[in-house]
């Protein structure tokens, strides 16, 4: 199963420069330190955006939970990053109610492989 209209997914520029690859976010930090291990850092953010929408298009979504704000989507994939690195990567979707673009959450890093 595929997220609904993820080609349209939308991965807001703050969630990655300033939350995954802040290397001063109280809890950022720590997956800034994981994202920099594949080469991605805060001058090159477009990337990891970029990369984040193509998880949602191509990789197998799962429902999660659902809430008054809407239907929460999990997508497993593995990163490779600007350095040639690769981890594994959950990544967390949002298709809010009353809305049709599916919105990036978070993502929890993984094993690198």
């Amino acid at each position: 199963m595929n997220i609904p209209n993820a080609e349209r997914a939308i991965v807001e520029p703050s969630k990655v420069r300033d939350y995954l690859l802040s290397p001063t976010h109280a809890v950022g930090r720590f997956k800034a330190a994981f994202f920099g291990r594949l080469g991605y850092a805060q001058d090159n953010w477009r990337e990891l955006q970029r990369d984040l929408a193509l998880i949602a298009q191509r990789d197998t979504a799962v429902p999660g939970q659902f809430s008054r704000f809407g239907a929460k989507y999990e997508v497993s994939a593995i990163l490779r990053g600007p350095s040639g690195r690769s981890a594994a990567v959950v990544t967390v979707w949002m298709l809010r109610t009353g809305e049709t673009t599916p919105r990036f959450v978070t993502a929890y890093p993984g094993e690198l492989v």
